[in-house]
């Protein structure tokens, strides 16, 4: 697939990684050892709103912190892999349970253990602070740096080539 915009016409799903992508890079260690992380609340909207629109969405990620999954249940997701060492296993899981084709799925990662499922869907995509090699695969690079707006960028342009975005309620949340 060499062209973007005609990929996303495909897309039924989205799958996301977290560090780097959904939230910044940096992380910060509270006392008691625990990682936080900063996130986007425009890519919490745009999140929250596509589950609206029925669009089923996948967390998969190597990070194992129960608050990063307590927030993206709180908006609307029902499949987050936590504590992934391998991707394409997870991914292949959510394939089979929404009866998905890999080329209906856009991903959405920054580093090297996103590369294989980046290989297999039909729209890989990354932040514009992704690793080269991430990069050399994607096939669009958001302008937006990961933990500040590259998720709602994608999901924009999907839902409003789709003709879904703003078209009900966007106010309710």
């Amino acid at each position: 697939m060499t062209n973007f915009k005609e990929g996303l016409k495909a897309v039924k799903a989205f799958v996301f990684d977290v560090d780097g992508v959904l939230s910044s890079p940096e992380v910060y260690l509270h006392p008691t050892g625990e990682i936080m992380r900063s996130m986007n609340t425009k890519d919490g909207y745009a999140v929250q709103y596509a589950v609206k629109r029925g669009y089923p969405i996948a967390i998969i990620t190597g990070g194992n912190t129960q608050s990063v999954a307590l927030r993206f249940k709180g908006l609307g997701i029902t499949d987050i892999y936590l504590a992934s060492s391998y991707k394409m296993d997870d991914f292949k899981d959510f394939l089979f349970k929404y009866d998905l084709k890999p080329q209906e799925v856009l991903y959405m990662g920054d580093d090297l253990p996103d590369i294989e499922v980046m290989k297999a869907v039909g729209v890989p995509c990354c932040p514009a602070d992704a690793v080269d090699e991430v990069k050399s695969v994607a096939h669009y690079i958001s302008p937006f740096k990961g933990g500040k707006g590259c998720v709602r960028d994608v999901m924009e342009q999907v839902l409003r080539l789709h003709g879904r975005w703003n078209d009900g309620e966007p106010f309710t949340w």
